[in-house]
């Protein structure tokens, strides 16, 4: 299967698995909530019809339940390079993020430091921010090169032995720039603090393996790899041993990542990643997703004239295939609704969440988001292409 996207023919049997792409509407949107194949929407609805129970009953629906949770576990686990006992579900990133963040910040004190990276999604500030403003805490930024990349220095610069977690995008979810994250963790070990990883637009585009990379606590969300809107997180053993949980007092306490998580877990959602995983996999994974996602980045970027501005890295090097752009003379609302007279879909916003990468890039009000994942074609990419050229003359 190694090179299943790369033929025609088999990239169309792989779209055949999505009934939102049979209508001709190019999708490049992914970044905000990719396309789901149809497997994953008839694996959320089984559950509901066969699995709609809960835990710890001896008859057949909740030991359906406990299957496609422990399932769900070691499939995640393998997806991320842990075991399944380090695995935390929860509604989104966002709220994961807050949950833990909280937890992990009740032995702070006064002046400790958090570091946030200048890319990141406000997913991945705001629970420091807020953690922040009831503990008496200091959120420090660390800089942006010109072309978007970490200034490792002035990380290295900036930490301290107050320093007790530096939170950063493996990814950026605006611009694409990924983050030498095996280093900024090396950085973050060396200074006492957690190293901590919004990891959501990285998972789409790119294996994981948090051990490799040296994470304490990573987190992405399903939604954008053609799974249900889901929240995952990865907490090291050695971490999440040392936390203690906020948790209804009467709800089980083992497996370790189990303390982590509130109430009742949406176990359709469950059954619906692990088909989500399945699909993966039956593609390849990412030996195939991502030489040939790189491969419609390089298309694009050789197809566009002077006339659109990409922000960011200039080529696909040190980048997910994520563009922000702008067509000169143009709006960028004005471009996004003409792709969409086009039967192309993109955005158009002005901060993308990213609330310190924003005001960098140099555009005056909004630029355009491009994101290409695994279902898109080639001929997808030249529609776009010139459905953007054309957008001066609309």
């Amino acid at each position: 299967m190694a090179e299943v996207l790369s033929r025609t023919s088999d990239l169309g049997g792989v779209r055949k698995r999505f009934s939102s792409l049979q209508e001709g509407f190019a999708f490049f949107d992914a970044p905000g909530g990719s396309q789901v194949p149809d497997e994953v929407g008839d694996a959320i609805a089984r559950a509901l019809r066969e699995a709609s129970a809960n835990l710890g009953a001896g008859y057949a629906t909740s030991l359906r339940v406990k299957e496609i949770l422990e399932t769900a576990e070691a499939k995640a686990a393998r997806f991320l390079g842990c075991e399944p006992h380090e695995v935390i579900f929860g509604p989104n990133m966002t709220s994961l993020d807050f949950m833990l963040s909280r937890t992990a910040g009740r032995e702070f004190l006064p002046g400790d430091e958090i570091l946030v990276s200048s890319l990141d999604h406000d997913g991945g500030v705001a629970p420091w921010l807020e953690l922040a403003h009831d503990k008496d805490l200091v959120v420090k930024h660390i800089e942006l090169g010109p072309d978007t990349t970490l200034d490792l220095d002035d990380l290295e610069n900036q930490l301290s032995p107050r320093t007790r977690v530096v939170a950063f995008a493996w990814a950026s979810n605006a611009v694409g720039t990924i983050v030498d994250a095996q280093r900024v963790c090396e950085l973050a070990h060396q200074a006492g603090a957690l190293a901590w990883i919004d990891a959501v637009h990285y998972a789409a585009h790119e294996p994981i393996d948090v051990r490799k990379v040296g994470a304490d606590v990573l987190i992405c969300s399903p939604y954008k790899f053609c799974g249900p809107h889901l929240g995952l997180a990865f907490g090291a053993a050695e971490v999440l041993e040392t936390w203690r949980p906020y948790k209804a007092r009467p709800a089980p306490t083992s497996p370790l990542s189990r303390r982590f998580e509130t109430g009742t877990l949406p176990y359709e959602l469950l059954a619906g990643f692990n088909a989500t995983i399945d699909y993966l996999d039956s593609i390849g994974g990412f030996d195939t997703i991502v030489p040939y996602e790189r491969e419609l980045g390089e298309r694009f970027l050789d197809a566009i004239s002077d006339a659109v501005t990409i922000y960011g890295l200039p080529s696909m090097a040190g980048r997910v295939p994520t563009f922000l752009v702008n067509v000169e003379g143009v709006p960028a609302a004005s471009v996004a609704a003409h792709l969409a007279t086009q039967q192309i879909g993109v955005w158009a916003h002005d901060t993308w969440y990213s609330l310190d990468l924003y005001k960098r890039l140099g555009y005056e009000q909004d630029a355009v988001r491009i994101g290409f994942i695994h279902y898109n074609t080639t001929e997808e990419v030249d529609r776009l292409v010139a459905a953007l050229e054309s957008a001066r003359t609309a």
